[in-house]
């Protein structure tokens, strides 16, 4: 091919055994920066080659099934476009199965959640001012709210958490009405002496408590490295947050956090906006359930087509908009007794023998790759992309992926290099796994299929510039 190659044996130990599962040939730019990263113990998993030919394969782990981080999210994004449709929707409900007499409902209001990746807190007040132009003023029942699209419809209820941050935003487990993406916003403003804190929307019952939270010199940027899980304290009606840690002087920002409960939060935003709208509730409790057969749709919200959708989900990397896909995926194949994650498994299982691809040793848990049970073979990876970049959805997909240098969460990297504006390649990133898949031109424009990974302690710190010397590698090849 022109360059240099260098015979690599023995250097990444594998569980189980010594060294390399083969003997691969591997640029010597690629192994010269393998060891200046001193990943002795890491395992590397490589699939290359071009599309026009894929005898110039490099292979390296090509079958071993490897933690992909969040390069699992082609997988979810692939199938779901494969199997979902680009132009499918998610939508919220509002419905009343209580007859309407003059003005006042004389029951309770459904809000049923349908997967809606866009059901904000203005799109709520809309569903609710909609329902108010229509003419109902006063609602007897309370409010029901159907999260039941998915089973279990509260995944995040006993979840253990992913890590010792579960409040922020990449933590949350999404559910099928997923308001507000089920945060809050949180916003400090911090002089040289003191410290204010507040929440936005200011829905009624939620008090903040800066008292334990001190001020330190770090940088603005930096404010959550000196950050503590805050205590969350359940007085009746009111919620009272007791921040703690250290927080940056002169700084003022917001931050996104899941620190109440979604069913609290929903009843305490409905029952505000109701209110702001000239509205009354009766004497009905607010609880989760099932919406009756029959009841009436009043007001509905759709969100955006799932074409638009990936696009957050791959350019930001975003864990919540993905598990939320995965559960769609799940919800539109599970049969009528079957939970919602294993009927997503089983239809990527599915799409793969479909495709006449591997499926053995692929692990799923939640699709975005924020997990430590999920795996999958870099051959695997390299024949979804493979099948594709020929597949009905393939544009759908390119503008998804971040473009080296210049957007999403490759807008830092390979600035300069061959590859920027000539990669587009899913990031991965966890403690002890790091990845890149995608596609990549090379000097003559033509398309390589690229998947490569690294496993193991200090991978997801170190690993990044192996990956980035691989890609360079490719986008150079000129023969």
């Amino acid at each position: 091919m022109g360059l240099k190659y260098l015979w690599v044996a023995a250097i990444w130990g594998l569980t189980g055994c010594a060294g390399l599962r083969t003997s691969p040939v591997l640029p010597v730019e690629v192994t010269q920066t393998i060891a200046k990263a001193e990943l002795t113990q890491a395992t590397f998993g490589l699939v290359a080659y071009p599309l026009h030919d894929r005898s110039r394969a490099l292979r390296v782990n090509a079958e071993l099934a490897m933690q992909p981080a969040s390069s699992m999210k082609l997988v979810t994004t692939v199938v779901a476009l494969d199997k979902l449709g680009p132009n499918a929707r998610g939508r919220t409900d509002l419905l009343a199965a209580a007859p309407l007499l003059g003005d006042v409902l004389q029951g309770p209001i459904y809000l049923r959640g349908g997967g809606d990746t866009d059901l904000d807190w203005g799109a709520l007040q809309m569903l609710l001012r909609e329902l108010r132009e229509q003419g109902v003023r006063e609602i007897q029942g309370g409010l029901v709210v159907d999260r039941s699209l998915f089973r279990p419809a509260r995944l995040d209820l006993g979840a253990p958490a992913f890590d010792e941050a579960p409040e922020f935003a990449y933590n949350v487990i999404p559910d099928a009405l997923n308001l507000n993406g089920n945060l809050l916003s949180y916003r400090f403003t911090a002089d040289a002496q003191t410290i204010k804190a507040r929440v936005f929307p200011a829905w009624p019952g939620i008090a903040l408590d800066v008292g334990a939270l001190t001020l330190s010199d770090k940088a603005c940027k930096d404010w959550d490295e000196d950050w503590l899980a805050p205590q969350v304290l359940d007085n009746d009606q009111v919620r009272r947050i007791a921040l703690a840690g250290a927080f940056p002087r002169a700084c003022v920002l917001s931050a996104e956090l899941n620190l109440l409960d979604r069913q609290w939060l929903t009843a305490q935003a409905v029952r505000q906006i109701w209110q702001e709208l000239g509205g009354a509730f009766g004497a009905g409790t607010d609880q989760e359930g099932a919406t009756p057969a029959g009841a009436r749709v009043l007001a509905s919200h759709h969100g955006r087509p799932l074409a638009e959708v990936v696009r957050g989900m791959m350019k930001r990397s975003d864990n919540a908009l993905t598990r939320l896909t995965y559960l769609r995926l799940g919800a539109a194949s599970a049969a009528a007794d079957e939970d919602t994650r294993p009927a997503a498994q089983r239809a990527v299982q599915e799409w793969f023998v479909s495709k006449g691809l591997d499926s053995a040793g692929l692990v799923l848990d939640n699709g975005s790759g924020l997990s430590r049970s999920e795996r999958i073979k870099p051959a695997q990876l390299a024949a979804l992309l493979e099948v594709a970049w020929s597949g009905r959805h393939a544009p759908e997909l390119l503008t998804s992926l971040p473009l080296a240098g210049v957007d999403g969460t490759l807008s830092r990297r390979f600035k300069g290099s061959a590859a920027e504006g000539r990669a587009r390649m899913k990031t991965g990133t966890l403690n002890d796994a790091v990845a890149l898949a995608g596609y990549v031109y090379d000097a003559q424009q033509r398309p390589w299929v690229v998947v490569v990974m690294l496993n193991g302690p200090g991978s997801g710190a170190k690993g990044r510039p192996v990956l980035d010397a691989l890609v360079d590698w490719v986008a150079r090849q000129a023969d």
